[in-house]
Formats: C-alpha cells, sequence, structure tokens
C-alpha cells in the first residue's frame, strides 16, 4: 500500500491539476485540466505511439522480405538471361566464322542455334519456379565456364551443353511433378480432377499437342521437340496442381509444437469404454492456444454442435469442408473469408470433451476423411516447393 501511495503521488507530481484560460469574443473561459484527465490522454497518446511503431515495423519486414524474395527472383532471371544471351553471342560469332570459312558445320550450327532459341522459351517459362535455380545452376555454370575459342568447338561444346540443360530441365520438371501427384493421390484425391478443363494448361510450348507440329514451329528436330514439349508439359501441369494445392487443407491447424492425442478411426470411446468410429484427429494443447484455418474458404457455421462443443466451420469449395471443435473461443463469424492460416478460435475443451484439445475433421462431398493422409500431403507439397 506504501508503495501504491508512493505511485499515486509520483503520477500527481508528473500530472498536476492545469488550468486552461481562453478568451474569444471579449469572453474569458477557464478550464480544468484534472490530473486524471491528463492520465488518460497521455495513456492514449502512449498507445497510439506503440500501436503506429508496431504497424511500421511490421510493414518494414514485409518489404525487406518481399525485397529479398525478388532479389533472389532477379538474379536467378539475369543468370538465365546472361547464360542465353552468352550462348547466343558465341553460337552467333561461330557460325559467322565458319560461314565465312566455308566450314561443313555450318548446317549443324544453324540447328544448334535453332534449338537454342527454343531451349531459351523453356528456360523463360521456368525461372521463376521454385527449386529450378538450385537444379539448374550447376550445369548452367559448367556451360559458362568453357573457354574454347575454336568455332567448331564452341558449336559442339554449346550442343553439349544443351543436351545436359534439356536433360536436367525435363528431370526436374517430371520430380516435381510426380511428387505434387503423389501428394494429392495421398490424400485419396484424384490429380487429374484438379486439372484445368480441357487440358488446357496454357503456355506456347505446349499448345500443340503433336511434336511434329511443334518441331515445324520451332524449327527444330522432331526429338528435341518432343523433349522439349514434355518438359513444358510437366512443368505446366506442377504449376497447376501446385495453384490446385494452396486451395486445399495441406496446412496444418495447431502449431508444430503440438501433439495428436488421437488418431482418425475406431477408438475406445473414453466415456463409455466401447469401440467407437473417430471422425477425425485430436491435438493436445494449453487452452486458448491458437487454431488456424487448414485452407482458404468461407466460414459456414459457428457456434456450439452437439457433442462438438464450440465449433467452426470451413467450406473450401470442391465438395471439401473442415471442422474445428472443442474450442474454448471462436474469432470469426459465418460468412467470412478466411485465408490459410488464419486464427480461427482458441483450443478448449467445450462439448463432449475430457481435456483441453482441438478435434480437427476433414469432409469431401459429405464423408470424413482422415486428416492426417492430408496433412502428410502438405509435408509433400513443401517440399516439392
Amino acid at each position: 500500500m506504501t508503495r501504491l501511495a508512493r505511485l499515486r503521488r509520483s503520477f500527481l507530481e508528473l500530472f498536476p491539476e492545469r488550468h486552461l484560460y481562453v478568451r474569444s469574443g471579449g469572453q474569458m473561459k477557464g478550464y480544468v485540466l484534472t490530473s486524471k484527465t491528463q492520465m488518460i490522454a497521455a495513456a492514449g497518446v502512449s498507445a497510439a505511439a506503440l500501436w503506429m511503431g508496431v504497424c511500421s515495423a511490421a510493414m518494414l519486414v514485409n518489404v525487406l522480405s518481399a525485397g529479398s524474395g525478388d532479389r533472389e527472383i532477379a538474379r536467378t532471371q539475369a543468370k538465365y538471361e546472361r547464360w542465353i544471351a552468352d550462348r547466343q553471342a558465341r553460337l552467333n560469332s561461330a557460325v559467322a566464322e565458319l560461314n565465312a570459312g566455308g566450314g561443313s558445320n555450318t548446317a549443324l550450327a544453324a540447328n544448334i542455334e535453332k534449338r537454342h532459341a527454343a531451349l531459351a522459351m523453356l528456360l523463360t517459362d521456368m525461372k521463376t519456379t521454385p527449386g529450378a535455380a538450385a537444379a539448374l545452376t550447376p550445369v548452367i555454370n559448367r556451360a559458362i565456364s568453357s573457354n574454347d575459342s575454336n568455332p567448331a568447338h564452341i558449336v559442339a561444346a554449346v550442343g553439349a551443353s544443351q543436351e545436359q540443360l534439356l536433360d536436367a530441365a525435363d528431370t526436374f520438371a517430371k520430380s516435381r511433378a510426380d511428387r505434387l501427384r503423389l501428394a494429392f493421390r495421398l490424400a485419396g484425391l484424384t490429380p487429374g480432377e484438379y486439372m484445368p478443363k480441357g487440358g488446357a494448361l496454357g503456355g506456347p510450348l505446349i499448345e500443340s499437342k503433336d511434336p511434329r507440329a511443334l518441331a515445324a514451329v520451332l524449327d527444330v528436330d522432331e526429338g528435341f521437340a518432343d523433349r522439349i514439349q514434355h518438359a513444358a508439359s510437366d512443368m505446366n501441369e506442377a504449376h497447376a496442381l501446385e495453384q490446385a494445392a494452396h486451395t486445399l487443407p495441406f496446412a496444418k491447424p495447431t502449431p508444430e509444437a503440438s501433439d495428436r492425442s488421437s488418431n482418425f478411426g475406431v477408438r475406445v470411446d473414453p466415456f463409455t469404454g466401447r469401440p467407437a468410429f473417430h471422425s477425425g484427429e485430436d491435438f493436445s494443447g494449453s487452452r486458448m492456444e491458437a487454431i488456424h484455418a487448414t485452407a482458404p474458404g468461407v466460414v459456414s457455421f459457428t457456434g456450439a454442435r452437439n457433442g462438438y462443443g464450440n465449433t467452426v466451420e470451413v467450406d473450401h469449395g470442391r465438395g471439401l469442408k473442415t471442422r474445428y471443435a472443442h474450442l474454448a473461443a471462436i474469432s470469426v463469424t459465418v460468412g467470412q473469408q478466411v485465408a490459410v492460416g488464419q486464427r480461427l478460435g482458441g483450443m478448449g475443451s467445450t462439448g463432449r470433451s475430457t481435456g483441453t484439445h482441438l478435434h480437427y475433421e476433414v469432409w469431401l462431398n459429405g464423408r470424413a476423411m482422415n486428416p492426417d493422409r492430408f496433412l502428410k500431403a502438405g509435408d509433400y507439397v513443401q517440399q516439392a516447393e
């Protein structure tokens, strides 16, 4: 009590009662600023300053992180463009020297030059793909390191580096597409159902389904055109599946540290002691621990459900719905758009519950799915990225 009294006296000394006099129109008006009023005003100004500081810091962090990502993309793009420009310049020089000398390698050089243009189109499509830089940079560096000045040797070296780079691009594209297809199948989904209708993936290299037609358009041999088209098709399919994956409940509903206390399927009911079907997964944690949306969607239900307690349901489209039950608090409303990772509420023990935990369900076309399969699929998608 003595300390509180001292603190009160300190505040009164800092904010003594003040009198403000305002003269207007020949009249004098007086205002009394009490210590309490001054303290409230000072607290409001301090809170506003703190809020502005936090917001400014958050904006600065976002700008710096975005700038770092943009710089990385720009460096990758510049590296590809330097490689393309360097190969093109050396090819032009070699072709010119071979033409001047009437060499027999002129036709070969011209064919490699046309291949180079087709390969440049593929690299342009792949340059912003996550992981492409790590997969292709070693091959590009080996190609750039060649310093032979003999025109015939330059043509041969460029041809060999083209083959190596195309193999690396094809392997990377196929591996990326296969991993994403596996992620969808692991979740019990059919990848083809999440591809654009009619198979229209876009991209100039796969508009024609006939390699002979593409070879004619690119003016290269049919075998090379077929390999270019195959790599472009895999990469475009990977892009389409990756975009679809970002709309599916592949994220985790609780922080990484949360433990799974009960799995999907038949288990012993903690209340009856008899076997019963458990339509979701349980995650243990502390009271009011944040519960996050596992995919973007629209909140379709909030409130109490029989046995579930306080519940939030999110509709993700395509027949997919997620349910978050036993919450202590709900942070969203029906009809609200939510993003992946957005807080839906706090973990609790409402409804038919023996302790603080989250009961999480995934539904597809009215049928309960195993949430663990979706979480494992999310891990595969992250590895693909």
